[in-house]
């Protein structure tokens, strides 16, 4: 299909990065990406309501799920696994 990446010919993302995952693999990490991010969400509101070293902890969980959302959505958004770009095999 126009437009979208593929794997085989090494085509390069708007980042300069060699696309490596396909479309299957771009959809399961966007799926990642957004469930950490509602995570993350419910990680801040348990901030909200909770006070003393419960408290920490949540926020370290909360910032950590927004980095990780954050990196799956560049994942996918640029058809790039840093996994696979290490040469590891992944299954998507």
């Amino acid at each position: 299909m126009p437009g979208e990446h593929d794997t085989t010919t090494g085509a390069k993302s708007p980042m300069g990065l060699t696309c490596n995952i396909d479309r299957r693999g771009r959809k399961a990490r966007a799926f990642v990406g957004v469930g950490l991010l509602a995570l993350a969400l419910a990680s801040f509101a348990f901030v909200a309501i909770t006070e003393g070293g419960a408290r920490t902890g949540a926020i370290i969980a909360g910032v950590s799920l927004v980095i990780g959302g954050a990196f799956c959505l560049f994942e996918a958004a640029n058809a790039w696994c840093a996994v696979r770009a290490m040469g590891f095999r992944t299954k998507l």
